[in-house]
């Protein structure tokens, strides 16, 4: 797998998936853009996912933080649950760590996303704190910057 450039195809291929049940909520309902910090994910010269880091990874309620990278991403609906996740996400951090240099990594996953808590978790994150808003509670989950994706903190 491997970060790249966003383009304006990916957008649109984006803008259309739709997760089922309460993954809903991952849905993307405006166009995503290079220019608000997003970045198409591809493995096998297929679009897998995106991401994004910074003031676009973070939730309402949850403060930017000197030194720390937030990091969101999401990935192709029918490819969810089917064993990438720690692929995906390990290279979207290793991405980060080597783009922005930051003395620490988060992750804000909702509460009830099993899922990414496990991929989180044996990516080396833990749990700092959890915040509530609209959208829901999210866990705040944080591990060092250094070292690479594979590092636990």
């Amino acid at each position: 797998m491997q970060v790249r450039d966003l383009a304006p195809a990916d957008a649109q291929d984006i803008a259309g998936w739709r997760y089922a049940g309460r993954e809903s909520t991952y849905d993307i309902t405006d166009v995503i853009t290079p220019e608000a910090g997003f970045h198409a994910v591809e493995h096998e010269g297929g679009l897998v996912g995106y991401c994004c880091f910074g003031p676009e990874a973070r939730v309402p309620g949850v403060a930017e933080q000197e030194g720390t990278l937030d990091v969101g991403y999401g990935m192709r609906p029918e490819l969810v649950g089917h064993g990438l996740g720690r692929a995906f996400v390990g290279t979207i951090l290793a991405f980060g760590v080597e783009a922005f240099t930051p003395d620490r990594l988060r992750l804000l996953i909702l509460d009830w996303n099993e899922r990414s808590r496990r991929v989180a978790a044996a990516l080396g994150f833990r749990q700092e704190a959890s915040c509530t808003n609209d959208n829901g509670t999210f866990l705040i989950m944080v591990r060092s910057g250094a070292g690479g994706a594979a590092t636990p903190a």
